[in-house]
């Protein structure tokens, strides 16, 4: 896969599509090999792919560098939570998994209530669903989650005056991440990874036909 081919855009949308749940590379391969890229299309590619294929690895750096930053600041951890829970929702894997097991847990207390958190059916037309299927958690539409979880981290953030503690631990964070992915030559792993995903997508395109 060239990566250099690879849009911004196809960049986001493979990591909202893709699954989180797998753990993140060690720590040995995370910390292997760094070289300077030979041109801006080497470097392009290489941020690309390196964002990819250490996605966890990132997004546990950026927790943590939150998480120092907020030691003093209870609040602040809470609105800190929120904003990665309502991030997380954007991700697809990541609703339906969480839907999925906040359902099973309302079920062993009260099975008639989560019959009533099940998401509606998509209308199918031709064998062949009538639009996109809509990502739903508990029985509601995304966005709804995905607000929800916003203004309240965002009203935790004005009251515990830590939006500029996040902004700098927001920007060191990315800029560690930046450096990182930019300067750690992409290995075989990463090269194998990338087909992988690359095949899985063709075949779920394949098998939805």
């Amino acid at each position: 896969m060239d990566w250099g081919n690879v849009t911004a855009e196809d960049l986001i949308d493979a990591l909202r599509e893709v699954d989180w749940s797998s753990p993140p590379r060690p720590l040995s391969e995370f910390f292997s090999r760094f070289t300077l890229p030979k041109s801006s299309s080497k470097w392009d590619s290489r941020l690309k792919c390196n964002l990819y294929y250490y996605r966890t690895n990132y997004f546990i750096m950026m927790v943590l560098i939150l998480g120092l930053g907020f030691l003093r600041r209870p609040l602040a951890i809470v609105a800190a939570i929120l904003t990665a829970l309502s991030i997380a929702f954007m991700n697809d894997s990541f609703a339906g998994t969480f839907s999925e097991k906040v359902m099973r847990t309302v079920r062993q207390f009260s099975p008639h209530l989560a019959a009533k958190m099940r998401p509606p059916l998509t209308p199918v037309i031709r064998g062949r669903p009538s639009a996109k299927r809509a990502i739903y958690i508990c029985g509601q539409p995304r966005w709804l989650f995905v607000m929800i979880f916003s203004f309240v981290s965002f009203s935790l953030w004005y009251v515990s005056c830590g939006l500029l503690t996040v902004l700098w631990a927001l920007a060191i964070g990315l800029l560690a991440t930046i450096l990182h992915a930019s300067f750690r030559t992409p290995n075989l792993k990463a090269r194998l990874n990338t087909f992988r995903e690359e095949f899985r997508s063709v075949w779920r395109n394949y098998s939805e036909l």
